[in-house]
């Protein structure tokens, strides 16, 4: 999960107006009630994913340990170190591998007919049944246990009533917390048949992830990571979206390790063995550029064109990478040219 706005606003918990099934003509009123003609209202987002209804926040059993803000949904954050001790180190893979199953499951589920907030019914499970708490959930007030991005949105997706339909692509993006730390992973994932352009981009994506994941070594600059990113995304014209980053992670969900997937030489800080950060890449059909949704939290891409995006928790090594929520079981368990 990439880094977040800081306050919710506006969402959605009464049902909108739902689209017509034969959209009215151009000069007619809008189908939402708003008085405007509707092509100067909704006529333009036709084919645009839309919010839908937010139910209710879901409760975490009382046994389960939560992370400081899961009550309050105030951030607070403190002076973690960057390099992590071996002892956090091990409970920072038993919380990565526990979110790349899920995530996996979760990829699994996904199916034409089914809303996004019945994915996060199932995410959210899942983590319980594995005495684990969603780290999304209440996360600056952020209201659901994972980001369920659809189509043109970027990140940050928040589940609602709007239902997957054949040929949709979404990123679900799942953080676990257990044992005092978290683990955080996603992916994206056709829904029943999709286009060969939306299959190239989720497997260009991929390759992007793991061309950054390749460029990790101890005393180079994170830099190395953006422009392994940026020139595989280049190779099929793609672009890559600047604004949400890669982050340092560990008993804070987001530390100050900031990771750019462009190339730019001021992003400077040198990897050491023992750091801990994300690498998830976001990468368009169209432009770099985005808009936020009225919510504060749905990024969506400025044209409308389709995005797709893999995330990675990963160790720097004294060799090299070592990657906490990948290997067997993961939904993407290695590079795909090894594989």
């Amino acid at each position: 999960m990439g880094s977040l706005p800081v306050a919710l606003v506006g969402v959605t918990t009464t049902s909108p107006a739902s689209p017509p099934a034969v959209p009215p003509s151009a000069n007619d009123s809008c189908w939402c009630g708003s008085g405007r003609k509707y092509k100067r209202c909704h006529k333009p987002l036709e084919g645009r994913v839309l919010p839908g209804f937010v139910s209710p926040m879901r409760s975490v059993p009382a046994h389960i340990a939560r992370p400081p803000y899961a009550d309050t949904g105030e951030v607070r954050r403190w002076n973690e170190s960057a390099i992590k001790t071996p002892e956090v180190i091990a409970r920072m893979s038993h919380a990565g591998k526990m979110a790349s199953e899920v995530l996996r499951l979760a990829g699994e589920f996904v199916r034409p007919g089914i809303t996004t907030d019945a994915i996060d019914v199932y995410v959210h499970d899942l983590c319980i049944a594995r005495n684990a708490y969603p780290s999304p959930l209440n996360y600056s007030g952020y209201p659901k246990s994972v980001c369920t991005s659809v189509n043109e949105v970027i990140c940050h997706g928040i589940p609602d009533s709007r239902i997957l339909e054949d040929g949709d692509i979404i990123n679900l993006d799942v953080t676990c917390y257990i044992d005092g730390v978290h683990g955080d992973t996603n992916a994206t994932f056709a829904v029943g048949a999709i286009s060969e352009q939306d299959a190239n981009l989720i497997r260009v994506t991929e390759e992007c992830m793991w061309r950054g994941i390749e460029a990790v070594m101890p005393g180079r600059p994170l830099s190395d990571i953006g422009k392994a990113i940026e020139a595989r995304a280049k190779q099929d014209k793609l672009g890559v979206v600047r604004a949400f980053i890669g982050h340092g992670i560990g008993e804070q969900f987001h530390t100050d390790i900031q990771v750019l997937h462009y190339y730019d030489a001021r992003n400077n800080t040198v990897m050491r063995p023992g750091m801990t950060f994300t690498i998830e890449p976001m990468i368009t059909l169209g432009t770099w550029q985005h808009r936020m949704w009225d919510d504060d939290w749905t990024a969506v891409t400025a044209d409308g064109k389709r995005t797709a995006q893999f995330e990675h928790t990963v160790l720097v090594t004294e060799t090299g990478v070592d990657v906490l929520t990948g290997g067997p079981g993961a939904a993407s368990p290695t590079a795909p040219w090894s594989r």
